[in-house]
């Protein structure tokens, strides 16, 4: 059975950005799919592949059983849909874009999670939080001390720096999607 990346880092890190950067350069004979995250946060709110649900959408759907995955982070609330599990029936690798916290809190982990932490230093962090525009002074303070506070230090992660070029860090991702969805196909 295909793998699952969960792929992880602060606000900040970049992962919409090195995801956008996989996702447009995976070749059409590697099946991976790219879970979309139900959030309790409008749309309109940044580039981010999600659907919006309110507050009792999510949760109806969470007391459901809908969701593989579910947390709560920086006053949202999200979730992966059990879709998941049928796209790797069907022999796709498929991608999340995860959390930290729920990642260290998964126990015992699934052996098909395959962890990737996006990282960078706080400082850029920081500016890449104020130059997104989305939050208030507090709220990146509080988006900062929660990338100190659920730091991911496991042997078993894979980290990729984005700290210089996006290209570098997108095709550190996208070799990995490559060899896991090429490991499928010839499986």
């Amino acid at each position: 059975m295909p793998p699952v990346f969960w792929i992880m880092g602060p606000s900040g890190s970049g992962k919409d950005s090195v995801l956008r950067f996989a996702r447009a350069r995976l070749t059409p004979d590697r099946k991976v799919a790219f879970a979309h995250r139900y959030i309790t946060r409008p749309s309109a709110s940044g580039d981010e592949n999600h659907i919006a649900l309110s507050d009792a959408e999510f949760e109806a759907r969470r007391a459901a059983g809908l969701f593989a995955y579910d947390w709560q982070a920086n006053g949202f609330r999200y979730g992966i849909g059990i879709e998941i599990a049928v796209w790797r029936q069907a022999g796709f690798t498929v991608v999340v874009n995860g959390s930290r916290e729920h990642f260290q809190n998964l126990q015992p982990r699934p052996p098909e999670l395959r962890a990737v932490l996006i990282t960078a230093s706080a400082a850029l962090l920081g500016e890449r939080l104020v130059g997104r525009g989305r939050e208030s002074g507090d709220a990146i303070a509080r988006r900062l001390q929660r990338a100190a506070d659920y730091a991911v230090d496991d042997p078993a992660v894979v980290v990729i720096e984005n700290a210089a070029r996006l290209d570098e860090a997108g095709a550190r991702l996208l070799g990995l999607l490559h060899d896991a969805a090429g490991d499928n196909a010839a499986a």
